[in-house]
């Protein structure tokens, strides 16, 4: 549905470019998350496919159609759900919708049909005549997710939503986003938080400095990422250790990326041998953010 060739951009009198050379391929029904520190570009790719920045290099088509075209015809077919409020604060819950609806377009009986359906789809009924400004941080993300909702987008961008709000929100919001794929809608989900990408995200990509590290289906990543041992043990030994693979030391425990064949047998076999007790061993693949440590050894909130 969406595919990104050889995309790139850099700011103006900036000292590199803020995406370098991305291609990505995101088919209807699935969730991509972007997962990335602060820097690394997912806002400028956001921002591309909303249409806030024009292309600078490569090419963005929508079922096959270049962006702008698709943006021309039928601007609608993309909807963003931004970190920011995208609301009227000083208007009711019912009001806003309404607004936006008109704005996108929609009238009469097909406007009421999507003004409840999004209501409800949000759980915003008991809220519909509060004024925006007085909702809950939670709430808010559910408004603005409605009003994202109201032109039945066929692509969804989310930009950080669940920044600020509480975990049932939080839990909320990503099995509303989740439930928007299974419907057959595109989803890209740029976010700080691993554990929401682990969580709803059926494809993966890393990015950090414009450029992207490593892109597939989650599993299929974690999969092929090197086995992780982690250690603790008093006598550990960098270079000895290093043997089996690239090491870390990070207070009492040691961690071991595992060349690929070598299991923790040959380790513990070693260590043995060198008369060293073992306190702790924990052994498997990389999570997220592990992996993402290994790709770019800084942190994923850096």
């Amino acid at each position: 549905m969406l595919e990104l060739k050889n995309l790139g951009h850099r700011y103006p009198h900036a000292d590199s470019a803020a995406l370098a050379d991305v291609s990505l391929a995101v088919p209807r029904g699935c969730v991509m998350g972007l997962l990335g520190p602060n820097g690394a570009g997912k806002t400028t790719l956001i921002s591309h496919l909303s249409g806030a920045l024009a292309v600078q290099s490569g090419e963005i088509r929508i079922d096959g159609q270049p962006l702008q075209q698709v943006r021309a015809k039928a601007p609608t077919r993309i909807a963003v759900a931004p970190q920011d409020q995208a609301f009227y604060p000083m208007l009711t819950v019912a009001e806003n919708l309404a607004c936006f609806a008109a704005a996108g377009g929609l009238a009469g009986a097909r406007k009421k049909e999507r003004i409840d359906a999004c209501t409800h789809f949000a759980q915003l009924e008991q809220f519909a005549g509060v004024r925006a400004e007085r909702l809950s941080g939670g709430l808010k993300r559910r408004l603005n997710l409605a009003i994202a909702l109201l032109p039945e987008p066929e692509l969804m961008l989310f930009d950080e939503p669940t920044v600020g709000v509480d975990p049932q929100s939080r839990a909320f919001i990503l099995d509303a986003i989740k439930s928007l794929a299974q419907q057959g809608a595109a989803v890209i989900y740029a976010s700080h938080y691993m554990e929401e990408i682990e969580a709803i995200a059926d494809r993966v990509a890393i990015l950090d400095h414009g450029r992207v590290l490593r892109e597939g289906a989650l599993e299929e990543l974690l999969s092929k990422s090197a086995m992780l041992l982690t250690l603790a043990a008093d006598g550990l030994d960098a270079q000895m250790l290093s043997r089996f693979g690239t090491v870390e030391q990070g207070g009492a425990h040691w961690r071991i990326h595992l060349r690929e064949g070598t299991g923790p047998g040959p380790v513990l076999q070693a260590l043995e041998a060198e008369g060293i007790e073992v306190r702790h061993a924990e052994f498997g693949r990389h999570d997220l953010e592990q992996l993402f440590m290994a790709l770019t050894h800084r942190s994923l909130r850096d």
